[in-house]
């Protein structure tokens, strides 16, 4: 078995065991961004699904072909999503994490009815109000969410949560939880390889895995 099944195997393991965990059927996103599809392989040929990457040529390049071979697996586009890569983004990726303003909004929506297509999103939300980074702010996260249901009708499922790095993330991951539940979604977007388990105690459906599966990045 590669080292790479046996980490997913754990992962798996710890989430599966977790005794307060309210979805046992939470679903890792095994994030790929920088490595080879080589490296990856192992997890393609023991059928997992969820692959997420952060840039859309680089996802483009390593898994158009291998999408039309396996057409179970899913590709979440996690990383910020410029209005000029939209297009090409809709036709390669399943899933959108970073849905996080109108404008972005309009033009995937603008996409999708060319293409025929449908994409799950979740809405980022930057909690944390950090400048440097993406996402809308909790307060405006609910008159949002009403325009890209309502208005635009975008298939929106959940929220997305990034909380700050080298803080405690248990607040942050609670705000997006209670927020969630209040718009009455099902999916909710959180947690990476160092925080997944305090993540999946706060209802997360899909966690982020990148390093405790693949190692360390090289770039």
């Amino acid at each position: 078995m590669s080292i790479v099944l046996e980490r997913l195997n754990k992962v798996q393991a710890d989430i599966s065991q977790r005794n307060n965990n309210p979805n046992p059927s939470t679903k890792i996103i095994a994030v790929t961004k920088t490595f080879e599809l080589d490296h990856v392989k192992p997890l393609i040929n023991h059928g997992h699904i969820h692959f997420g990457e952060n840039k859309v040529q680089e996802a483009t390049n390593k898994w158009k072909e291998t999408k039309k071979l396996n057409a179970k697996i899913k590709l979440h586009m996690l990383g910020k999503l410029q209005t000029n890569k939209v297009k090409s983004a809709v036709e390669i990726f399943d899933y959108i994490h970073s849905l996080d303003n109108k404008k972005l909004a309009d033009t995937i929506k603008k996409y999708e009815n060319q293409m025929g297509k449908k994409l799950f999103h979740f809405i980022q939300v930057n909690f944390a109000d950090e400048k440097q980074k993406s996402g809308i702010l909790p307060s405006d996260a609910v008159s949002f969410y009403g325009y890209c249901k309502n208005e635009i009708h975008l298939n929106v499922i959940g929220l997305m949560c990034f909380p700050p790095f080298g803080k405690d993330p248990t607040s942050f991951f609670k705000l997006a939880y209670d927020l969630n539940n209040k718009l009455e979604l099902k999916e909710l977007s959180m947690g990476m390889s160092n925080d997944y388990l305090k993540a999946i105690n706060f209802g997360s459906t899909f966690v982020r895995i990148g390093s405790a599966l693949f190692g360390e990045r090289k770039i």
